[in-house]
């Protein structure tokens, strides 16, 4: 990469990236030959990426827009059966701390069975749950199961977490392999999904993952939609096979507006807005800024993509 790297920022033009670029030391452009550098701003939009990508064949590295980059699966593929050498960076990490309160607050809420006391119409019963001393099990170990255990020091949780990398340590909390998911899950009264959306994970939790689970249980995700299958997630809300789940991401996406999962009682759903349009497009601009630092220096970048795992 050059002293300065030509970065470009597409398909929509943001003047905080743009900012952000000259910030870091770079020099923000249209795309063109000279470019190098592409901060990739619709999640939505591979197949753009991909046109962009082979039309510009001096671009060496590409941050994409959130931490998920399971939408860009086809133009991992290609780049590495092109052997082109791209470096492709995600926002892994740079949310951490909004989704992680986001986790929290869904967990509380349900605890305190909130679902049920917005809906009431009378004094009803005196029932309530604690994260206090509670068995916490956490899916993913990234920078959103990092934050959200610093979260929950205060409440003294036993804290589990299931990722692909058992050799990591995460502060105090046990770490397992996904391999001991079905052992952990009926010990756990707050499961929290923070994983990326991989062939492992699709469709992760099911009807026999439901069944494990205990009864007093509460799911929460925040991770993607596509983790959790909708059909058996409604199935045990219904019929008590856990206590009810907390959900900003779903499956599919945008929730349709007379889907059942919105009439489910057990169940919050938000829209997505763990991390706003606002929330992202600040600390993506720092994300931006210091990897165009570690570029000119010849540092690590952050959030690096491992093509072939694919997050």
């Amino acid at each position: 990469m050059t002293v300065k790297p030509n970065v470009a920022v597409s398909p929509k033009s943001e003047a905080q990236y743009l900012a952000a670029i000259a910030l870091g030391g770079g020099v923000a452009a249209d795309l063109g030959r000279d470019t190098n550098g592409l901060v990739w701003t619709d999640s939505s939009d591979s197949q753009g990426l991909l046109v962009a990508l082979q039309s510009h064949p001096g671009i060496e590295w590409v941050q994409l827009p959130f931490a998920g980059v399971d939408n860009f699966s086809q133009v991992f593929e290609w780049a590495v059966e092109s052997g082109r050498e791209i470096r492709f960076t995600s926002a892994k990490g740079a949310y951490r701390e909004p989704v992680a309160e986001h986790a929290l607050m869904l967990a509380l809420a349900l605890a305190r069975i909130l679902p049920e006391r917005i809906r009431a119409e009378s004094w009803g019963r005196k029932y309530a749950d604690t994260l206090f001393d509670s068995n916490v099990l956490i899916i993913g170990g990234g920078g959103i199961a990092e934050e959200l255990i610093r979260l929950l020091a205060p409440f003294r949780c036993s804290i589990t977490v299931v990722r692909r990398q058992v050799d990591l340590a995460l502060g105090d909390a046990s770490v397992l392999s996904l391999d001991s998911l079905d052992q952990a899950l009926p010990l756990a009264d707050f499961v929290f999904i923070a994983s990326a959306l991989t062939n492992e994970t699709k469709g992760l939790f099911d009807d026999q993952r439901f069944e494990l689970m205990k009864s007093s249980a509460y799911l929460i995700n925040i991770a993607r939609g596509g983790i959790v299958q909708s059909a058996a997630l409604e199935k045990a809300l219904r019929s008590g096979l856990i206590a009810g789940a907390g959900i900003d991401v779903t499956d599919p996406e945008p929730l349709p507006t007379n889907h059942s999962l919105w009439s489910v009682p057990n169940l919050i759903i938000t829209p997505h807005t763990a991390d706003t349009p606002e929330m992202c497009l600040r600390l993506l601009s720092a994300r931006i800024v210091s990897n165009i630092e570690n570029l000119i220096a010849g540092d690590p970048l952050i959030g690096s993509v491992n093509l072939k795992l694919g997050y």
